[in-house]
Protein backbone atom coordinates (compact mmCIF):
# COMPACT_ATOMS: atom_id res chain seq x y z
CA UNK A 1 0.00 0.00 0.00
CA UNK A 2 1.02 3.17 -0.89
CA UNK A 3 1.23 5.93 2.02
CA UNK A 4 -0.38 9.48 1.37
CA UNK A 5 -0.26 12.79 2.79
CA UNK A 6 -3.26 14.37 3.34
CA UNK A 7 -2.67 16.90 -0.08
CA UNK A 8 -2.59 13.80 -1.67
CA UNK A 9 1.69 13.20 -2.07
CA UNK A 10 3.03 10.27 -1.37
CA UNK A 11 5.11 9.89 1.65
CA UNK A 12 8.72 9.58 0.96
CA UNK A 13 9.99 5.72 1.06
CA UNK A 14 11.99 4.86 4.32
CA UNK A 15 15.78 4.27 3.26
CA UNK A 16 16.86 0.70 3.25
CA UNK A 17 20.49 -0.70 4.67
CA UNK A 18 21.48 -3.90 3.86
CA UNK A 19 24.34 -4.47 6.50
CA UNK A 20 26.32 -6.81 8.37
CA UNK A 21 27.14 -5.90 11.82
CA UNK A 22 30.85 -6.74 12.04
CA UNK A 23 30.98 -5.37 8.57
CA UNK A 24 33.84 -1.96 8.80
CA UNK A 25 31.99 -0.74 5.45
CA UNK A 26 28.40 -1.31 6.68
CA UNK A 27 29.51 0.10 9.93
CA UNK A 28 30.79 3.51 8.22
CA UNK A 29 27.37 4.26 6.15
CA UNK A 30 25.61 3.52 9.74
CA UNK A 31 27.40 6.57 11.23
CA UNK A 32 26.97 8.27 8.53
CA UNK A 33 23.52 7.89 8.48
CA UNK A 34 23.13 8.45 12.04
CA UNK A 35 25.32 11.70 11.91
CA UNK A 36 23.05 13.07 8.84
CA UNK A 37 19.71 12.22 11.36
CA UNK A 38 18.43 10.27 8.63
CA UNK A 39 15.99 7.11 9.27
CA UNK A 40 16.43 3.72 7.85
CA UNK A 41 15.24 0.09 8.02
CA UNK A 42 17.93 -2.34 9.02
CA UNK A 43 18.36 -5.12 6.36
CA UNK A 44 20.82 -8.00 7.90
CA UNK A 45 23.00 -9.91 5.38
CA UNK A 46 25.01 -12.54 7.34
CA UNK A 47 28.04 -13.01 5.20
CA UNK A 48 29.11 -15.76 7.47
CA UNK A 49 26.19 -17.93 6.18
CA UNK A 50 27.20 -16.25 2.63
CA UNK A 51 23.60 -14.61 2.15
CA UNK A 52 25.46 -12.07 -0.06
CA UNK A 53 25.18 -15.05 -2.61
CA UNK A 54 21.74 -15.81 -2.55
CA UNK A 55 19.53 -14.63 -5.70
CA UNK A 56 17.43 -12.86 -3.60
CA UNK A 57 20.50 -10.28 -2.29
CA UNK A 58 21.92 -10.43 -6.06
CA UNK A 59 18.72 -8.54 -7.42
CA UNK A 60 20.05 -6.17 -5.19
CA UNK A 61 23.30 -5.88 -5.52
CA UNK A 62 24.74 -8.30 -8.65
CA UNK A 63 28.19 -8.00 -7.19
CA UNK A 64 27.31 -9.86 -3.85
CA UNK A 65 28.87 -6.97 -1.66
CA UNK A 66 27.68 -5.27 1.29
CA UNK A 67 26.71 -2.48 2.12
CA UNK A 68 23.51 -1.82 -0.36
CA UNK A 69 21.48 1.17 0.59
CA UNK A 70 17.76 1.35 -1.14
CA UNK A 71 16.58 4.90 -1.29
CA UNK A 72 13.69 5.06 -3.42
CA UNK A 73 14.69 3.48 -7.02
CA UNK A 74 18.04 4.21 -6.47
CA UNK A 75 20.02 1.30 -5.29
CA UNK A 76 23.52 1.82 -4.99
CA UNK A 77 27.03 -0.18 -3.39
CA UNK A 78 29.89 0.47 -2.05
CA UNK A 79 30.53 1.85 1.23
CA UNK A 80 32.33 5.22 -0.07
CA UNK A 81 29.96 5.65 -2.84
CA UNK A 82 27.26 5.79 -0.08
CA UNK A 83 28.37 8.16 1.81
CA UNK A 84 29.39 10.42 -0.96
CA UNK A 85 25.73 10.41 -2.31
CA UNK A 86 24.26 10.96 1.12
CA UNK A 87 26.24 13.78 1.22
CA UNK A 88 25.10 15.27 -1.93
CA UNK A 89 21.49 14.61 -1.29
CA UNK A 90 20.73 14.81 2.36
CA UNK A 91 23.37 18.13 3.28
CA UNK A 92 22.26 18.11 6.98
CA UNK A 93 25.40 17.78 9.43
CA UNK A 94 28.06 18.31 5.93
CA UNK A 95 30.35 15.18 6.04
CA UNK A 96 33.03 17.24 4.15
CA UNK A 97 34.53 20.67 5.36
CA UNK A 98 33.89 23.46 3.27
CA UNK A 99 37.73 24.79 3.16
CA UNK A 100 39.35 23.15 0.39
CA UNK A 101 42.70 21.98 1.44
CA UNK A 102 40.64 19.76 4.29
CA UNK A 103 37.95 18.54 2.28
CA UNK A 104 41.15 17.30 0.35
CA UNK A 105 42.88 15.79 3.29
CA UNK A 106 39.73 13.88 3.53
CA UNK A 107 39.13 12.40 0.23
CA UNK A 108 43.17 11.46 0.62
CA UNK A 109 43.15 9.34 3.89
CA UNK A 110 39.47 7.87 2.81
CA UNK A 111 41.03 6.90 -0.26
CA UNK A 112 43.69 5.57 1.62
CA UNK A 113 42.10 3.39 3.82
CA UNK A 114 39.64 2.21 1.24
CA UNK A 115 42.66 1.67 -1.08
CA UNK A 116 45.69 0.19 1.04
CA UNK A 117 44.20 -1.14 4.21
CA UNK A 118 40.63 -2.40 3.63
CA UNK A 119 41.22 -4.62 0.34
CA UNK A 120 44.01 -6.37 1.66
CA UNK A 121 41.91 -7.58 4.99
CA UNK A 122 38.53 -8.00 3.73
CA UNK A 123 36.86 -11.86 4.25
CA UNK A 124 37.72 -13.86 1.51
CA UNK A 125 41.43 -12.87 1.45
CA UNK A 126 41.49 -13.72 4.81
CA UNK A 127 39.63 -16.90 4.30
CA UNK A 128 42.12 -17.75 1.28
CA UNK A 129 45.01 -17.37 3.56
CA UNK A 130 43.34 -19.40 6.22
CA UNK A 131 42.61 -22.31 4.03
CA UNK A 132 45.88 -22.03 1.63
CA UNK A 133 48.11 -21.15 4.08
CA UNK A 134 47.53 -21.39 7.48
CA UNK A 135 44.93 -20.31 10.39
CA UNK A 136 48.31 -19.23 12.26
CA UNK A 137 48.93 -16.95 9.53
CA UNK A 138 46.00 -14.85 9.46
CA UNK A 139 46.59 -12.27 12.88
CA UNK A 140 49.80 -11.73 11.75
CA UNK A 141 48.87 -10.72 8.13
CA UNK A 142 46.38 -8.46 9.61
CA UNK A 143 49.45 -6.96 12.06
CA UNK A 144 51.49 -6.58 9.33
CA UNK A 145 49.56 -4.87 6.63
CA UNK A 146 47.10 -2.53 9.25
CA UNK A 147 50.02 -1.64 11.15
CA UNK A 148 52.08 -0.09 7.88
CA UNK A 149 48.42 1.68 7.25
CA UNK A 150 48.39 3.40 10.74
CA UNK A 151 52.19 4.55 10.19
CA UNK A 152 51.30 5.94 6.86
CA UNK A 153 47.88 7.96 8.66
CA UNK A 154 49.87 8.24 11.69
CA UNK A 155 52.11 10.51 9.43
CA UNK A 156 49.50 12.14 7.14
CA UNK A 157 46.84 13.54 9.96
CA UNK A 158 50.04 14.46 12.69
CA UNK A 159 49.49 18.67 11.11
CA UNK A 160 45.73 18.23 10.66
CA UNK A 161 44.06 16.98 13.65
CA UNK A 162 42.00 19.10 16.56
CA UNK A 163 39.82 16.76 18.88
CA UNK A 164 38.99 14.58 15.71
CA UNK A 165 41.28 13.43 12.76
CA UNK A 166 41.44 16.81 11.03
CA UNK A 167 39.64 18.88 13.16
CA UNK A 168 37.14 19.59 16.24
CA UNK A 169 34.18 18.14 13.72
CA UNK A 170 33.72 14.75 12.52
CA UNK A 171 33.68 14.35 8.70
CA UNK A 172 34.06 12.06 6.60
CA UNK A 173 37.65 10.45 7.38
CA UNK A 174 36.41 9.50 10.50
CA UNK A 175 33.91 7.64 9.64
CA UNK A 176 36.46 5.40 7.97
CA UNK A 177 39.20 5.73 10.27
CA UNK A 178 36.32 4.45 13.43
CA UNK A 179 36.13 1.40 11.49
CA UNK A 180 39.81 0.95 11.14
CA UNK A 181 40.75 1.50 15.04
CA UNK A 182 37.39 -0.29 16.01
CA UNK A 183 38.79 -3.47 14.22
CA UNK A 184 42.15 -3.82 15.83
CA UNK A 185 41.23 -4.01 19.24
CA UNK A 186 38.32 -6.37 19.12
CA UNK A 187 38.70 -5.29 15.65
CA UNK A 188 40.31 -2.04 16.21
CA UNK A 189 38.36 1.06 16.71
CA UNK A 190 39.91 2.86 13.65
CA UNK A 191 37.35 4.44 11.69
CA UNK A 192 39.72 6.17 9.24
CA UNK A 193 40.88 9.30 8.73
CA UNK A 194 37.90 10.80 7.19
CA UNK A 195 35.22 12.43 9.64
CA UNK A 196 38.74 13.18 11.80
CA UNK A 197 39.12 16.37 9.44
CA UNK A 198 35.66 17.69 9.52
CA UNK A 199 33.50 14.83 9.72
CA UNK A 200 33.85 12.70 6.19
CA UNK A 201 37.25 11.43 7.30
CA UNK A 202 36.17 10.25 10.79
CA UNK A 203 33.14 8.46 9.50
CA UNK A 204 35.75 6.45 7.05
CA UNK A 205 38.39 5.71 9.73
CA UNK A 206 36.20 4.86 13.10
CA UNK A 207 34.97 1.44 11.90
CA UNK A 208 38.49 0.43 11.45
CA UNK A 209 40.29 1.37 13.91
CA UNK A 210 37.50 0.50 16.80
CA UNK A 211 37.22 -2.77 14.73
CA UNK A 212 40.43 -4.59 15.01
CA UNK A 213 41.76 -3.17 18.02
CA UNK A 214 38.74 -5.33 19.48
CA UNK A 215 39.42 -8.04 17.04
CA UNK A 216 43.07 -8.70 16.89
CA UNK A 217 44.55 -7.31 19.87
CA UNK A 218 46.38 -4.44 18.54
CA UNK A 219 48.99 -2.49 20.31
CA UNK A 220 48.38 0.67 19.46
CA UNK A 221 51.25 2.04 21.59
CA UNK A 222 53.15 3.27 18.17
CA UNK A 223 49.78 5.13 17.08
CA UNK A 224 49.48 7.90 19.88
CA UNK A 225 47.44 10.12 17.52
CA UNK A 226 45.02 7.02 16.07
CA UNK A 227 44.70 6.43 19.82
CA UNK A 228 43.45 9.58 21.05
CA UNK A 229 41.09 9.26 18.52
CA UNK A 230 39.36 6.31 19.24
CA UNK A 231 39.27 7.49 22.61
CA UNK A 232 37.04 10.20 21.28
CA UNK A 233 34.91 8.30 19.11
CA UNK A 234 33.47 6.87 22.42
CA UNK A 235 31.69 9.76 23.43
CA UNK A 236 30.28 10.04 19.60
CA UNK A 237 26.60 9.42 19.74
CA UNK A 238 26.04 8.47 16.06
CA UNK A 239 29.09 6.14 16.08
CA UNK A 240 28.43 4.48 19.36
CA UNK A 241 24.81 4.08 17.96
CA UNK A 242 26.69 2.37 14.71
CA UNK A 243 28.56 -0.05 16.94
CA UNK A 244 27.89 -3.90 16.12
CA UNK A 245 26.96 -5.02 19.40
CA UNK A 246 23.77 -2.18 19.02
CA UNK A 247 22.77 -3.87 15.59
CA UNK A 248 19.39 -6.51 15.08
CA UNK A 249 21.47 -8.95 14.25
CA UNK A 250 24.20 -9.17 17.22
CA UNK A 251 25.40 -11.49 18.41
CA UNK A 252 26.59 -13.33 14.75
CA UNK A 253 25.77 -17.51 15.06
Amino acid sequence: MVMMKDNGEEFPKKLQLYSFSTSPPSFSVRIALNLKGLDYEYKAVNLFKGEQHRPEFLKINPIGFIPALMDGDMVLADSFAIILYLEEKYPQHPLLPCDLAKRAINYQAANFVCSSIQPLIRLPILKYIGDNVGLEEKVPWVHKHVGKGFTALEKLLKDHAGKYATGDEIFLVHILLHLALNGTKTKCIFVVVQVALDGSADVLLAPYIVGYLQRYNFDMSEYPLLSRLAEAYKQVPAIQDAMPEKQPDFPIN
